[in-house]
């Protein structure tokens, strides 16, 4: 998965497609495609439901399980909002903490700084992963004062004094290496029994998640608020270009990597959903170790941030624990606002890149977020598109006239503002990215004439039920809800009433919002051929 997209995996590893699921499901993508590696972000509030013209006065539904969950929402005195839900169970502890700080949130000349800043924050604290700070504090100061020489010499293009600082700062990294004991918090969690330590961050927020075992619950928030209070950006340049080298790999030399950066920058030309999360390579060499301290201390605050504790463990005990150590830590700025505004599109935009490569498709057409009215018909939509090997596009591209690998639809690459109904594409041998794309047209200009069928609405109506209860079996994953649902609208079990507004969809709707908004000169696409040889 290309960084950049609405998740970038932590410490140098992608995240598992089964937990991206998870928070796809968190977010009311309930009728994502089942073959898809990507769940479409969910549609959460929408008008009353709409009366159901194909199943009559009995489809009235009852709550949905998740919103009748005991649930105990605090707010810290320093403004952290923290969520406990305990089950019985398996003697675990979910934990998700989430900062609503992401992509979009960056300046131009400083993107990628939340990707790198996840990164860091597993290098440890005044106390975790060093034997003497106040001497690596020393070797810091030194080495920011050459890489500040370094900027300078190469906005002068001095190669020569550019190579020689670089080596220098290596050097002094190597040289504070002699105080690091390395991947010690890593360690404190694995003897501790903790598993599935790891970090994302998306276009709108960053999270850091971990599953403990029940009796070692109390060292999670100690740990967590040392973490929070006291990180030490260590190993600062050598990281930065573990986080260059991740670019390179999973977007400059990765055609659908390139192909999907080349997209939203050119659906995108206003909004920062267009600049990628793991940041440009020119960001990214520019960024400082005390430009990334500041925003940390500006934005990474409790006041900024949502935990959702889901698992085996004492309520009370848990309160104590969040009060004791996560309250004393002071608060921080409020996220910077995004007044940048996307212009409606008004014609179709095209984007065509050459490359040594299988060739690939990908379209888009913008949508609103997914507090709009219109973003439960959307959802349904994609499902009837490609949720599922019954889908409409699976059904005629993959299994009938095997002209592509796969075919999946997805809404992002965030969740809070207008957004792209994303169409994904994988053509086989001798079809082309053309003809996949003049088939896709055909497919939809008939939903729009149209409508689905009320077997097809009906289809992801139990989609939607199943996943409602699939979601509450994960401790993990209804962690990653809560906290989201919180985090987005303020209220925990917003996500889940909204499920009403899913299966309320009739087909008129979904016809009515393909007709609306899948429209030629609503759409960009970009295509990837193979590059031909001269």
């Amino acid at each position: 998965m290309p960084a950049g997209r609405a998740v970038s995996g932590g410490r140098a590893r992608t995240r598992p497609r089964a937990l991206k699921w998870i928070v796809g499901i968190a977010l009311l993508a309930a009728c994502a495609p089942a073959t898809s590696p990507r769940a479409p972000d969910a549609p959460v509030a929408s008008p009353a439901p709409r009366p159901d013209t194909t199943r009559g006065p009995a489809y009235d539904l009852p709550r949905t399980p998740g919103e009748q969950l005991p649930v105990r929402r605090l707010v810290l005195d320093n403004g952290m909002r923290v969520l406990l839900l305990p089950r019985a169970g398996a003697p675990t502890v979910s934990f998700v903490m989430q900062f609503g700080i992401g992509g979009v949130h960056e300046e131009p000349g400083s993107t990628g700084i939340a990707h790198l800043l996840e990164h860091m924050l597993f290098k440890g604290t005044e106390s975790i992963g060093t034997t003497d700070v106040e001497a690596e504090r020393v070797l810091f100061r030194i080495m920011d004062e050459r890489n500040d020489s370094l900027v300078a010499a190469r906005a002068r293009a001095d190669v020569a004094r550019v190579d020689s600082l670089a080596l220098e700062i290596a050097a002094l990294e190597d040289q504070a290496r002699a105080f690091v004991l390395a991947n010690e918090y890593d360690r404190i969690l694995t003897r501790a029994g903790a598993q599935g330590l790891n970090a994302t961050t998306g276009s709108e927020s960053t999270h850091y998640f971990v599953e403990f075992p029940a009796n070692r619950a109390e060292l999670y928030f100690a740990l967590e608020a040392d973490r929070m209070a006291n990180p030490v950006f260590r190993e600062f340049y050598s990281e930065r270009d573990v986080v260059m080298e991740e670019r390179r790999m999973r977007v400059d030399t990765s055609p659908g990597g390139l192909l999907y950066e080349a997209h939203l920058r050119a659906a995108f030309r206003v909004h920062p959903y267009g600049q990628p999360v793991v940041g440009t390579m020119d960001d990214l060499r520019s960024l400082t170790r005390s430009g990334v301290s500041s925003y940390y201390r500006r934005f990474y605050g409790p006041d900024n941030a949502v935990l959702a504790v889901v698992g085996s463990f004492d309520p009370d005990r848990a309160e104590r624990w969040a009060r004791r150590y996560l309250g004393p830590i002071p608060g921080s700025e409020p996220a910077p606002v995004v007044e940048a505004v996307e212009p409606p599109q008004q014609g179709e935009r095209r984007v065509d890149l050459a490359w040594d490569a299988e060739p690939l498709l990908r379209v888009g057409w913008h949508v609103p977020s997914v507090t709009h009215a219109d973003a439960p018909a959307l959802a349904v939509l994609s499902s009837v598109l490609t949720g599922g090997r019954t889908s409409r596009l699976h059904r005629r591209l993959v299994t009938e006239t095997r002209a592509a690998t796969s075919v999946f639809t997805s809404m992002g690459p965030g969740v809070k503002y207008p957004r792209l109904f994303q169409l994904d594409v994988a053509p086989i041998f001798p079809h082309t990215p053309a003809d996949l794309e003049a088939a896709i047209y055909r497919e939809i200009d008939q939903l729009a004439r149209e409508g689905p069928s009320a077997d097809e609405v009906e289809r992801v109506r139990n989609q939607i039920a199943a996943a409602a209860v699939r979601r509450i079996q994960s401790n993990l994953g209804l962690a990653f809800q809560l906290a989201e649902s919180e985090a987005l609208f303020g209220d925990w079990s917003e996500t889940f009433r909204s499920m009403d507004q899913l299966r309320s969809v009739t087909p008129d709707d979904v016809r009515r919002v393909a007709a609306q908004y899948l429209v030629a000169s609503n759409r960009t696409v970009a295509t990837l051929a193979r590059e031909r040889s001269r």
